[in-house]
């Protein structure tokens, strides 16, 4: 009796660290913080900043001045230099004299403020004017190219690998292999080229632009017929420049997943083939591609400049061209964040999405 009283534990002192608190709940905040997706949007505020910053310093290290590039375009109309560089002087809407911690300290404030600054080679309007002007119709053309890419290159995908091994499939295998090596823009080439001037199927001057002269902007069948009319070049561009990455990856996912044992189960149990496609083979097979999709859109925002300026289409990355010939600072400093802005939010929802669909990814 005494060893059992010896051996058994002494009780917890009042105000030791001896009492159990594993088993409380964390306060309603700390919860929030930990939280899976309150993870992945600090991360995405940290990308964001920390781009913000390496432009705001590249831009500045770049060779050429802001003013003499200003004074070097008003000379051009017989303006003195002198009187052209004071007039460049007055026309900025920061100090360029300022040092250097001061301009980063009024650009972080702006950032924080959503005030990016006022555009040097475009007086009087500001940076959010100047890219809420022709960011919409960049993303209203890759946003359908890449819809239309996705949706066909999963469905090719299923049917190459249903029919792997078949004529059809290594067709559409070489066809994907040689689209996903072509650079965009010479696809855009090959498509002015080719379908415009050589076989005449469209007048390529026609397609210029985002939008008819005379066609007013607004929610009606005019508005969009047009607009889908002059995005047809980029849309087309897209679609053939990522559909067949999207063929490969879908092809290899969809045969991994006919090995799998629950298909072979389903297959015995009698299943329809319609059925076990669907419900079994290509919505396993999807799962993983989903943050693919960011990936893909990123890719194409990035090479939109190329793209736009082939096809004479007014989206971002014309503008993004003349900020850089220009050294306008503050617009360039805009457009990079925006752009990368709208790659890491695609990357932020493909991956909450991603958690959704497999909650296992959370731990």
């Amino acid at each position: 009796m005494a060893t059992e009283i010896a051996a058994s534990p002494p009780p917890p002192r009042a105000g030791s660290g001896a009492s159990a608190r594993t088993d409380e709940p964390a306060p309603p905040l700390r919860r929030i913080w930990r939280h899976y997706a309150a993870v992945k949007v600090r991360k995405a505020v940290v990308v964001v900043f920390v781009v913000a910053n390496v432009t705001f310093f590249l831009g500045r290290a770049m060779p050429g001045d802001p003013i003499d590039v200003m004074a070097g375009r008003l000379t051009q109309g017989g303006m003195s230099m002198e009187e052209a560089r004071v007039i460049a002087m007055n026309s900025l809407a920061y100090d360029p004299d300022a040092p250097l911690y001061q301009q980063w300290w009024d650009f972080l404030v702006g950032l924080v403020t959503f005030d990016l600054g006022m555009t040097i080679n475009r007086p009087g309007q500001s940076v959010m004017e100047a890219i809420g002007a022709y960011l919409p119709w960049t993303l209203f053309s890759i946003g359908v190219g890449t819809v239309i890419a996705v949706v066909l290159g999963l469905a090719l995908g299923m049917v190459m690998a249903y029919w792997r091994n078949r004529l059809l499939d290594h067709v559409l295998s070489v066809l994907a292999s040689v689209l996903g090596a072509v650079p965009n823009y010479l696809i855009a080439m090959a498509l002015v080229f080719g379908g415009g001037m050589y076989l005449g199927w469209f007048d390529p001057i026609d397609l210029r632009g985002t939008i008819s002269p005379g066609v007013q902007a607004g929610f009606n069948a005019e508005f969009l017929g047009d607009a889908l009319y002059h995005a047809a070049l980029p849309i087309v561009t897209y679609v053939l420049a990522i559909i067949g990455t999207w063929m490969l990856i879908m092809k290899a996912s969809t045969t991994e997943v006919l090995g799998e044992d629950y298909v072979t189960v389903a297959r015995a149990r009698g299943l329809r083939d319609q059925r076990i496609a669907v419900s079994y083979v290509g919505r396993n097979a999807v799962l993983p591609l989903v943050a693919q999709i960011a990936i893909s859109f990123g890719t194409l925002v990035g090479g939109a400049i190329f793209v736009e300026q082939v096809l004479v289409y007014k989206g971002v990355g014309g503008l993004l061209l003349d900020a850089v010939n220009y050294r306008d600072y503050p617009l360039l400093q805009g457009l990079l964040i925006i752009i990368t802005s709208c790659v890491v939010v695609a990357n932020l929802v493909a991956d909450l999405l991603y958690s959704r669909l497999d909650p296992r990814i959370r731990t």
